[in-house]
């Protein structure tokens, strides 16, 4: 049964702006939300978004490879290698939930998985916008798009891939699936954000999704009101803090994390790593002395010799993934 017909779209684009001497081009653009789409019986979601983010300013991209303001225009690169090695992952790129980055943890990962014959598929997802359910509803509209697909696509395995708070968003497809058709068969979370517990994030990640803490926090409110809305903020932080959900059919994980991350602290992959291992599923983790936040798969090869960070243990990082993709690959 097919859930979205491959609808191709004159979508503002990231490489107009960027500068990337990448030159890899989707294969297809697939608009998860196209307008005027007839609806499979059962799949209503083909007309539409059921919930809207209400933007209605124009999209924006700029030098950095950064996307906002997406809206129903939401989207799915997809990247095809010449020989599939019957692996994809989805991908969703980091951007405190306020943008997607779409350049060091989209465009690049797509250069690097294809020349390993693995499928991509970039999610382009709307932002929330105090909306905090929609940018999981499109990560699960684009698995279900791309199961729909597999097959003619010569694919059998597909995962999830994320950083920082797109790690967020991937560990939220791992956690809270709703179906088979929704759950990754592995994951690979980098820098990853997990719990919204005020000691563990900065407020930039949870406001975006949940709402400025002023939101909730107004003193103005009557108290019945606002006794009721920190019910519910407390069930949002426990929900999306996604350790609460880790049990034994939990995908797989390859997390990846640097010991000075200032933005994202390392604790956050410790603790979904500890919560897999405590609910016997496989997962690898390496922690690296230094690094930072944010440096993606913007290797020199495109940065330029001297400007990345995470030079120093790069190939370490693409030997351990590349291997562990494999590996799994064969189970």
């Amino acid at each position: 049964m097919i859930l979205l017909s491959a609808a191709f779209m004159a979508a503002p684009s990231v490489y107009s702006h960027a500068q990337s001497i990448c030159r890899l081009k989707p294969t297809t653009t697939v608009l998860l939300y196209p307008e005027g789409q007839e609806a499979e019986k059962g799949l209503p979601e083909a007309l539409g978004p059921k919930i809207s983010n209400g933007i209605t300013e124009a999209e924006w991209s700029d030098e950095t490879g950064r996307i906002g303001s997406i809206s129903d225009s939401a989207r799915v690169d997809i990247y095809m290698p010449k020989k599939c090695n019957g692996q994809m992952v989805v991908v969703c790129p980091g951007g405190g939930y306020r943008y997607v980055s779409a350049l060091k943890e989209g465009l690049h990962v797509a250069d690097w998985m294809t020349a390993r014959g693995i499928a991509v598929a970039v999610v382009k997802h709307r932002m929330p916008e105090g909306h905090w359910e929609i940018p999981l509803i499109d990560v699960q509209n684009a698995f279900r798009y791309c199961r729909t697909h597999a097959a003619e696509w010569g694919i059998s395995q597909i995962g999830v891939m994320g950083f920082s708070a797109g790690g967020h968003l991937a560990a939220s497809a791992s956690t809270l699936y709703v179906d088979e058709m929704t759950r990754p068969d592995f994951s690979v979370l980098i820098y990853p954000v997990v719990s919204l517990d005020r000691k563990f994030v900065g407020q930039g990640t949870r406001n975006n999704l949940l709402g400025k803490d002023e939101m909730w926090d107004d003193k103005d409110m009557k108290v019945t009101e606002f006794e009721e809305k920190q019910m519910l903020y407390q069930k949002l932080l426990t929900h999306y803090s996604l350790q609460n959900h880790i049990n034994e059919k939990t995908p797989q994980a390859f997390i990846v994390h640097c010991s000075d991350d200032k933005q994202v602290p390392v604790e956050h992959s410790i603790l979904y790593y500890t919560r897999l291992i405590d609910s016997n599923v496989d997962a690898e983790m390496h922690i690296y002395p230094k690094g930072g936040h944010g440096w993606g798969f913007s290797s020199e090869k495109w940065k330029g010799k001297g400007k990345d960070k995470f030079a120093y243990a790069r190939a370490d990082f693409e030997e351990t993934l590349e291997r562990w993709l494999e590996n799994i690959r064969k189970m």
